[in-house]
This record gives structure tokens, sequence and C-alpha cells, in this order.
């Protein structure tokens, strides 16, 4: 299924299928060329569900770097400071001498290339040269191309991807939404029993 854009905007909405199934592409792609890992490090939040699936897919360990670099109310489009987490979350007691650097987008590239550094000075880590970069897509504006990737942007657009509803959702809205859900599985119910009520 293609994502679905916003011509006036510019925006591409992503479905749940196409993320799993960029996921799986992107696995591909990493296989066929032989690259073989001994670990994952995601950059948090993005590249989390990435890096999680991709980790079962490889069946390799992957640990979770928090990074955060998105700021500004109602800001979309510009990046703040890059501020780290204190340590990689892992449950190894040593970071493999392999490492994939898994987020979900390459966009001004500036978070992919601060945590490549980061992982390559980190005190107590030893990788190898061959440290390598994925993600889902990568924008013509990043000035970061990561090692591999599904699908490469020309433009800027804003992905909207299917978890960023929960983004803005309350508990208390999830709570009537779900209400809303069981009250239209009782109107079908009833619609249908009134319809087979004038069958007879």
């Amino acid at each position: 299924m293609a994502h679905q854009e916003n011509t006036q905007s510019g925006d591409l909405y992503i479905s749940w299928d196409e993320y799993n199934k960029k996921i799986e592409e992107l696995a591909i792609q990493i296989y066929e060329d032989g690259y073989e890992f001994n670990q994952i490090v995601c950059i948090a939040k993005g590249g989390l569900r990435v890096g999680d699936i991709l980790s079962r897919i490889f069946d390799v360990p992957f640990a979770v770097m928090s990074v955060e670099s998105y700021h500004g109310k109602g800001v979309k489009d510009e990046q703040g400071h890059i501020v780290f987490g204190n340590s990689l979350a892992k449950t190894t007691p040593n970071l493999g001498s392999k490492v994939l650097l898994v987020d979900d987008l390459a966009d001004s590239g500036r978070t992919l290339r601060k945590c490549v550094k980061w992982l390559e000075h980190y005190e107590g880590f030893f990788i190898d040269d061959d440290l390598r970069t994925a993600t889902l897509w990568t924008k013509g504006l990043s000035t970061f191309t990561p090692d591999y990737y599904v699908e490469f942007l020309p433009n800027d657009p804003w992905i909207h991807q299917p978890f960023e509803k929960y983004e803005t959702m309350s508990i208390l809205e999830i709570g009537n939404e779900n209400e809303l859900e069981e009250k239209k599985k009782l109107q079908s119910f009833l619609d249908k029993a009134k319809g087979r009520q004038y069958d007879i």
C-alpha cells in the first residue's frame, strides 16, 4: 500500500501496514548486503520500534540510546538542542563490536551524526570501524546519508506515522474512543436484528 500524500502541505500519512512493510524492506536490504552485525542500538523514540523488530528478525540484542532533539510548542520543522541520556539501556554486559545504529528518519542528519560520534567516543565501548546506520526514510536535505534506508524523499515532507495520534491524546480521550466504538457495535447489532425481524 502506497503512503497517502497531502499535495497541498506535502505531508505523508503512513499506515501501520506500510510502516511494518518498510521495516521488513529495511531488513531485507541489510541481509542482502551481507552486513553481519552483533548489536543494534536504536535511537529513542523514533528508532525504538524499528530497532525492536530488527532485533527480533536478526536475533541480536538491542540497546536504547535516549535522545531528545525536537523542542518548541507547535514547532514541527525545527530542531532544538540535542540532549543525550547518561548511558545506553541494554541487557547485555557489553556492547557488541559491530553495531547497527537505527532511527526512523534522517531529517537534517544532525541527530544521526552526533549519535555516531557519541558511540565512537563513549568510554568502555570497543566498536569496530564497521559501525553502520539504518533508517526507514532519508530526506534530501539531510547532511548525513545512512548506510541503509528504504525511501529517499527529495523534498521535505512532514511524516505522520501511525502512532503519532498518541502524542496528543489523553487517557480520557482513549476511554471515550473505546466507548464510541462499543456504541457503534451495539448499533450495528440492533440494525441487523431489526433487518432480520423485517425479513420474517
